[in-house]
């Protein structure tokens, strides 16, 4: 069954909100293929080009799985066929080598190009074409619409060339923490659908919208969890059901990026405000590596928390993540920063040390099962589970 199929069977079935599961871990993907198969839940696997990317780019951070082997070995693991494989945020730029090589724009669209095309062969469902990025020149949204039609076009004949049915998700905007500006939002819409139209292919299934939520170090700072209105901003209760309006003229769904955090309520409004699809990552990476640290120190191997501490503090990998008025320590930087060093030599060395010294207890089965509830509180949230069966799949073990 084709990946729109997959989507579009489920939600038509139940008033659900989509998941998208970022990949930060091997053991979150392994989390996601397993709720997704115990459930009959089709979960999107969301990798950014840091995480997953080709082998001639040198691979993502995540495990160190180049596109190839990451695709690889979902496909295999996923018994069912429940898992919709996506690339997130693809596009010029998306990728550090294209940064650090200063690559001018062409030079970095064919590089998107060959990634995109690396992603189809190696059998992803879905692209997320985002050029927002430009590392040369400021760029109006004619100019990110232009590049978009070109991803767009190239990335539908290569999958014909495979005979392979292709998602499309389309993004023009870097995410911010306040709402979508209507007009500009469907002006988009209109000219991408019309671009589709004219051009003979087909229309995005996705298209993503600001709602007011944004990640700074372990929370959302978007508007959307806030109980407090801004000037001149529209409640996202009234926002919300205008932008799912014009989603709804042209036919293509809504997809919010950046949920990561937001509490319960938040997230049961969801399916309640007809939002069709969200994606969650670095959440998931700091749950697995709070569980590890707590791991560590709950059972007397403080050398190897702070061996570890210092190895993901050193990485810088939280810089991103951090606000201007930051108060965080060191260790809350690592937790931060944590799965980025997963696949690191150094951090592989650490956890053989204390599975040796624990051999009670397999350590990545622990983390599995923490991030299998942190997964599952979404899909419950979402509207996701179904309420006759659940709980009949599965050990339960992170139902909570």
């Amino acid at each position: 069954m084709g990946g729109m199929n997959k989507l579009s069977k489920f939600a038509s079935d139940r008033r659900c909100t989509l998941l998208g599961v970022g990949p930060v871990s091997k053991n979150c993907v392994d989390a996601a293929i397993e709720l997704s198969n115990e459930y009959s839940v089709p979960l999107m696997l969301i990798a950014s080009r840091r995480q997953i990317e080709m082998a001639k780019l040198g691979g993502g951070y995540v495990n160190n799985w180049s596109t190839e082997a990451f695709a690889k070995y979902v496909i295999d693991q996923d018994k069912g066929g429940k898992i919709i494989l996506a690339r997130d945020h693809g596009g010029p730029w998306q990728h550090p080598t294209e940064v650090s090589q200063n690559l001018s724009l062409r030079r970095a669209m064919e590089s998107a190009k060959a990634s995109f095309e690396t992603d189809i062969n190696s059998g992803f469902d879905m692209i997320h074409i985002d050029p927002c990025i430009d590392i040369h020149n400021a760029r109006t949204v004619d100019d990110i619409l232009e590049r978009v039609y070109e991803l767009y076009e190239f990335c539908y004949q290569t999958a014909q060339k495979k005979g392979r049915e292709l998602l499309f998700e389309v993004g023009t905007d870097e995410q911010g923490a306040t709402v979508q500006d209507l007009d500009q939002f469907e002006y988009v819409l209109a000219s991408i659908v019309g671009f589709c139209r004219k051009s003979g292919l087909p229309r995005p299934t996705f298209i993503v919208a600001q709602t007011g939520t944004k990640v700074m170090e372990m929370q959302n700072v978007g508007t959307f969890d806030s109980p407090f209105r801004l000037a001149k901003e529209l409640p996202v209760e009234i926002q919300i059901p205008r932008l799912l309006q014009i989603c709804q003229k042209y036919d293509v769904w809504l997809k919010e990026h950046n949920v990561d955090y937001l509490s319960d309520d938040s997230l049961a409004w969801h399916p309640k405000l007809g939002i069709h699809a969200v994606n969650v990552a670095p959440e998931f990476g700091v749950i697995e590596t709070r569980a590890l640290l707590k791991l560590f120190l709950d059972s007397g191997l403080k050398s190897c928390a702070d061996q570890f501490v210092e190895l993901s503090y050193s990485s810088r990998k939280w810089e991103k993540w951090m606000r201007s008025d930051t108060k965080m320590g060191t260790v809350d930087r690592a937790m931060i920063a944590g799965h980025y060093v997963f696949a690191d030599s150094r951090c592989v060395e650490i956890k053989q040390e204390a599975q040796r010294r624990l051999s009670g207890l397999d350590i990545d089965a622990h983390l599995r099962s923490v991030v299998k509830r942190s997964i599952y509180r979404y899909m419950k949230l979402f509207n996701l589970l179904d309420c006759f069966h659940r709980g009949t799949h599965g050990s339960g073990d992170y139902h909570s």
